[in-house]
């Protein structure tokens, strides 16, 4: 396997569809992917992006698809032969699912950070905090978005063990850790910090997920071409959240789109970050083939030969 990381689409504003049609389909056709695929017995077909990514998103649903529509801490963890867990962590950290960067840029119009689990919630907002406090410069408003998912019990446990009591859903926790990174609603000194709550965009059968959370900010807030915005999230997430962000914020509004991991050495978090197991890493593969082939054919109805 080759040791060069994968780009990932790019989030410059003004993209031109073709563009991202072609780094989504060197994304699905790079070496990791490939070799993942062969480790569980598959062979991708020689094919067209939008093919491909259908073929991909079933092979993915049969073979990493651990959740079976639970939520992420509900996961099974499959039982994996040694050397094909170590070949799925490496492709992992190829595909920029490990390693925290930092962000590219000085200045950004917008920052938000993306709500999770209590203890992400919490290391988040402090990195999102340390940005701030090393220099970047951020000239809106912050935004932690979450949605009012209730937390479990074990969640609840882990903030009760930090002093932290009165948090009922993923919000509440995302108020607490901008509470505690920033000392108030606004840091000193920097831009105003709010949280909100998002709806789903299909209350009947889940819960606000990360594109309706990004939907809904973008109402709340006035978006210009060119705008800067910068993602705050986890490494193992970063591809997928960084494509939705670019189909939900920089195709329709023409912003730049960023979108870096938390560093957990300068995150000022106290709950400890969980064990990221080879079967996470597989889920989250499959989260980013979703959320390109999503993405892939919001820009394909743009130029329709991409």
């Amino acid at each position: 396997m080759p040791d060069s990381h994968v780009p990932l689409p790019p989030g410059t504003a003004g993209t031109p569809a073709s563009t991202l049609a072609a780094e989504i389909a060197g994304w699905i056709n790079s070496a990791p992917v490939r070799e993942l695929v062969a480790a569980f017995g598959g062979r991708p077909p020689e094919t067209r992006p939008g093919e491909l990514l259908a073929w991909l998103d079933d092979f993915s649903a049969r073979h990493w698809d651990f959740r079976g529509g639970r939520e992420r801490p509900e996961a099974r963890e499959p039982d994996l032969d040694p050397g094909i867990a170590r070949l799925v962590v490496e492709a992992a950290r190829l595909l920029g699912m490990v390693e925290a960067t930092p962000p590219p840029q000085p200045v950004y119009q917008h920052l938000i950070v993306l709500g999770g689990l209590a203890h992400a919630c919490l290391r988040r907002t402090g990195y999102a905090a340390h940005l701030i406090r090393s220099g970047l410069t951020v000239t809106g408003v912050i935004a932690a978005l979450g949605s009012l998912r209730p937390l479990s019990q074990a969640e609840r446990d882990n903030l009760a063990a930090i002093g932290v009591t009165d948090c009922g859903t993923e919000v509440d926790a995302l108020n607490a850790g901008v509470r505690r990174a920033f000392g108030s609603s606004r840091p000193t000194p920097g831009p105003p910090v709010r949280v909100l709550a998002a709806p789903s965009s299909d209350p009947t059968v889940r819960r606000a997920h990360t594109a309706d959370t990004q939907r809904f900010w973008a109402g709340q807030v006035r978006l210009s071409p060119g705008d800067r915005v910068l993602v705050v999230t986890a490494p193992i997430y970063v591809p997928f959240q960084h494509c939705d962000a670019i189909r939900t914020l920089g195709v329709p509004y023409g912003c730049a789109i960023d979108t870096v991991g938390v560093d957990p050495t300068l995150a000022d978090a106290p709950l400890p970050e969980p064990t990221l197991t080879p079967g996470r890493y597989l889920q989250e593969v499959r989260s980013a083939i979703r959320s390109m082939r999503t993405l892939h054919a919001s820009v394909s109805a743009v130029e329709p030969h991409a």
